[in-house]
């Protein structure tokens, strides 16, 4: 017996790792002190950009997208999502991306599918300025079905004390401006893939008229990351919160940045949903607020503040109130 016999191939997991260190060396940043391989990831803070610097960690990974990639061997395009929701979740709080680090498990491990992974990953990295650091490629025998894996991501940035956007300068009377998604990002998989795949009887490649393209095209859309966008106004103090439309939609991810005493209220006539949305409302008979929480309904990012920040292709979604929570005027 060996560990081979018993499903791990250690040559292999070295040959993959000997892909990725390209890929992941593309993205190095001025910080970055260490290389792949080593056993922890070393970067220095730029401490004379930052007087007080604060790190800003979150970790997250993609869901039930995978299941899309696995079905059309389109790889690449979750590393790159899977970087752009982490540097979307910690910009929320106005901090600028670091380093990322990564873990992907698989059954049985196959070095071009996780070095495709890393290589979308390193993309989005080099694009928002952030070096790949390290990671972890675990091979699990009997874990995940074969062709199937998970992956998973950790970013860490950082933010000038004075400047963290923490939502508590919001008040009544300032304004949410949303700023639009691309598809579903990678929230609402497991609904979408219910009533497209199981109800309407689709395949990943076939062409739906109603929604401008094939499935796979749909639902594997970019994750739009609203770094470039925001940062010209991150350390301005013109932002007083932003909030992530990720799991639970415009319902349950708003109030997450508001300060006790504050609510919203949203008019669903100003909505822009894009055309997949409206077809999985209709086709699946979902009710309108279960389709806000779901999904996000054409909205990634929304941004509350006073006035109008001018940024490209936002419009005016609805205003803080008294309260808590969100109201919706109109319907869907």
């Amino acid at each position: 017996m060996d560990y081979r016999s018993a499903g791990v191939d250690i040559d292999a997991a070295t040959k993959a790792l000997g892909k990725v260190r390209k890929a992941a060396r593309s993205t190095y940043q001025p910080g970055t002190l260490s290389d792949i391989g080593s056993f922890g990831g070393l970067f220095r803070v730029d401490t004379e950009r930052y007087k007080r610097p604060v790190l800003v960690a979150s970790t997250d990974g993609v869901g039930t997208k995978l299941k899309i990639a696995f079905a059309t061997g389109r790889h690449a395009g979750v590393g790159y999502d899977l970087v752009a929701h982490c540097v979307n979740d910690i910009l929320v709080q106005g901090a600028r991306p670091l380093f990322f680090l990564d873990y992907i498990a698989m059954g049985k491990l196959d070095g071009d599918v996780a070095a495709t992974v890393v290589e979308g990953m390193a993309e989005a990295c080099r694009e928002f300025k952030l070096s790949l650091l390290g990671g972890e490629t675990a091979e699990m025998p009997g874990f995940y079905a074969s062709g199937e894996y998970d992956v998973a991501g950790t970013i860490i940035g950082v933010v000038e004390e004075g400047n963290i956007i923490d939502g508590s300068k919001a008040k009544p009377g300032d304004k949410l401006w949303a700023i639009p998604s691309l598809g579903l990002h990678t929230n609402g998989y497991s609904l979408a893939r219910k009533i497209l795949f199981e109800q309407e009887g689709f395949e990943p490649t076939d062409h739906v008229e109603a929604l401008g393209g094939t499935i796979a095209d749909i639902l594997l859309a970019k994750h739009r990351c609203y770094l470039p966008e925001l940062e010209p106004h991150l350390d301005s103090g013109t932002i007083h919160a932003l909030a992530h439309i990720t799991g639970g939609g415009l319902t349950d991810n708003i109030p997450r940045v508001l300060p006790e005493g504050c609510g919203v209220r949203i008019d669903l006539g100003q909505l822009r949903p894009l055309p997949v949305f409206r077809y999985l409302m209709e086709k699946g008979n979902v009710e309108g607020r279960e389709m806000l929480r779901a999904f996000n309904m054409g909205v990634g990012m929304v941004v509350i503040a006073k006035d109008d920040l001018g940024l490209a292709e936002s419009w005016l979604l609805g205003e803080v109130v008294s309260g808590s929570g969100v109201e919706y005027e109109g319907a869907l």
